[in-house]
């Protein structure tokens, strides 16, 4: 598959929207939960990141992955029901 080249323009954005940072530190991400097992293919640089993390907090990087799924679902659940 041949790769598109990206054609950059100098035309205005629109109506641009700001959202808060609500992930959490990798060092947050470590707590005990119910799950279920499933599979994921996931980059290597994001599960080179995550375990470099998980080792410098004395954790598992599955854990701090799912921990941090958990949140996002969490907090865009929430959001929508305001």
């Amino acid at each position: 598959m041949k790769k598109r080249k990206v054609k950059y323009t100098d035309e205005p954005l629109g109506e641009i929207r700001i959202i808060d940072d609500f992930l959490p530190p990798p060092k947050d991400l470590v707590f005990k939960d119910e799950s279920i097992k499933v599979t994921l293919s996931l980059s290597k640089s994001s599960v080179a990141f995550f375990k470099q993390q998980a080792k410098k907090n004395h954790s598992q990087y599955q854990k701090m992955i799912r921990s941090l799924l958990d949140r996002y679902t969490k907090h865009y659940r929430e959001d929508k029901s305001a």
